[in-house]
């Protein structure tokens, strides 16, 4: 009894260790391949699977995103220019059956078709060109190498160029040709500038000239405006005083103050010193009236002769009084 208890036990024990070695655990990222004898069963998520040990096999396969350095290599470009030219491969599996049965070292296999793609797209292409069509060579790169690893079940998400350097001497001469062209530029931005300051400086003058000219001309219409104003002011003045002193030369009526007024001007064009005759205005009315009365006495006493020696002596009264 006792020897059939320790078989027992014997044959629990051995069937659990058999059972747990078929225990397998699959991480989130990877996917699970069975193969029962050699041939593959079925695909696998991840979690806790169990397998029969010695029968089935199961192999993973890792689904994240990886990247492959493309080793530094020499490609000729277009113009004969050797230059050295490097590359980083961005990569994920799209299908885990492919990815293990249709390539045998995929790594491998994707640093070549990179290396030798990598020549053809660079050699299409001159020095001036390749350096500065980085994204033009990454997209062409990307293109070529995800239709070429679609059947090894891999998708190519991008192909990254870290650097394209050409030799010692082709640097040295391209930075001469840079430093040449930032004095060209240099020169030339410098000779626009005075240029545009000249023109500014012209514009500048030519404006102020202008602006000074339509000042100098308003101010000497205003000056002439105001002369304008001036003498049309006097002229009306004077033309009152005429029309008053002739309302009252023809009323028989002067007044004072208007003859006086008159005698202040005849006072002023003597006081000028250029005047060798002056005419004042005299109050003639009471000498006209001796005058007249003269003239009747005479008639009454001598006739005719003397109304003509009265009419001689009227002439003369009007002779200016100087």
């Amino acid at each position: 009894m006792a020897a059939v208890v320790i078989l027992f036990l014997v044959i629990a024990a051995a069937f659990i260790f058999i059972a747990a070695l078929g225990l397998r655990i699959i991480r989130p990222y990877e996917r699970g391949l069975i193969e029962m004898l050699g041939r593959y069963q079925r695909t696998v998520d991840s979690g806790l699977r169990w397998i029969f040990p010695f029968v089935q096999r199961i192999s993973k396969v890792d689904m994240r995103e990886r990247v492959i350095d493309v080793p530094p290599q020499e490609v000729i470009t277009k113009d004969n220019v050797v230059v050295t030219v490097d590359a980083v491969i961005f990569f994920e599996a799209t299908d885990p059956v492919k990815l293990k049965y249709n390539v045998g070292n995929f790594q491998l296999a994707v640093t070549k078709l990179a290396q030798t793609n990598l020549r053809n797209v660079v050699g299409d292409l001159d020095l001036d060109a390749a350096l500065t069509s980085r994204e033009l060579i990454n997209g062409k790169l990307r293109q070529i190498l995800d239709d070429a690893t679609d059947k090894w079940g891999t998708r190519v998400v991008r192909v990254e160029i870290q650097r394209i350097e050409p030799p010692p001497d082709v640097t040295e001469a391209m930075h001469r040709q840079m430093k040449a062209e930032r004095d060209r530029r240099a020169i030339v931005t410098e000779a626009e500038g005075e240029k545009r300051s000249t023109i500014l400086r012209s514009e500048g003058q030519k404006q102020s000239q202008i602006l000074e000219a339509e000042g100098e001309a308003e101010a000497i219409k205003r000056v002439a405006d105001a002369e304008r104003y001036q003498f049309e002011t006097v002229a009306q003045g004077e033309a009152s005083a005429i029309e008053q002193v002739f309302g009252a030369i023809h009323t028989g009526d002067p007044t004072p103050d208007l003859i006086a007024i008159r005698y202040l001007e005849a006072l002023k064009n003597v006081a000028d010193g250029k005047a060798t005759k002056i005419f004042l205005p005299l109050d003639n009315s009471g000498l006209t009236n001796a005058v007249a009365s003269l003239s009747e006495i005479a008639r009454a006493g001598q006739g005719a002769p003397a109304e003509n020696e009265i009419g001689q002596g009227e002439t003369g009264q009007d002779q200016p009084t100087s």
